[in-house]
């Protein structure tokens, strides 16, 4: 078993720790059972992150489940937001630590990836064709 695979199958355990705090705000099975798939797709060492990837990573033969599940599936987001933040404290919280976020600009020459519009772009400096994408560090 190499390292990459080691490091996903620890993981995993972690993942699935955190996936048990707020599987209950799920109304249905299957985007519970997906929401441990995607988040699993997330960590691991995957070139590309989209629908289609995380899907295939996941067994899915189309993207549209995991879609489903971040726009359209019944579950409380607020909830498993706050579950989330309490495992981060619990687990890496700090008295001296500190939240930093950041946007960036990804320039862009085409149109087919998500979010890609004429937009300012520090990055650029200027008014350009690009996604922007925001980072969170703690």
């Amino acid at each position: 078993m190499d390292l990459g695979v080691r490091q996903v199958e620890s993981w995993r355990e972690v993942l699935a720790g955190l996936h048990a705090r707020f599987a209950s705000r799920f109304a249905r099975s299957e985007p519970r059972g997906r929401a441990l798939e995607y988040m699993a797709g997330l960590v691991a060492p995957l070139e590309r992150k989209n629908g289609w990837s995380l899907a295939e990573r996941a067994g899915e033969a189309h993207p549209i489940g995991m879609q489903r599940l971040l726009g359209g599936a019944d579950w409380e987001a607020d909830g498993v937001r706050d579950d989330v933040c309490d495992f981060v404290i619990e687990s890496i919280g700090g008295k001296d630590a500190v939240l930093i976020g950041d946007d960036i600009g990804f320039l862009k020459k085409g149109v087919r990836s998500a979010g890609v519009q004429r937009q300012y772009s520090g990055t650029a400096g200027r008014t350009v064709n690009c996604q922007i994408g925001t980072f969170l560090a703690y």
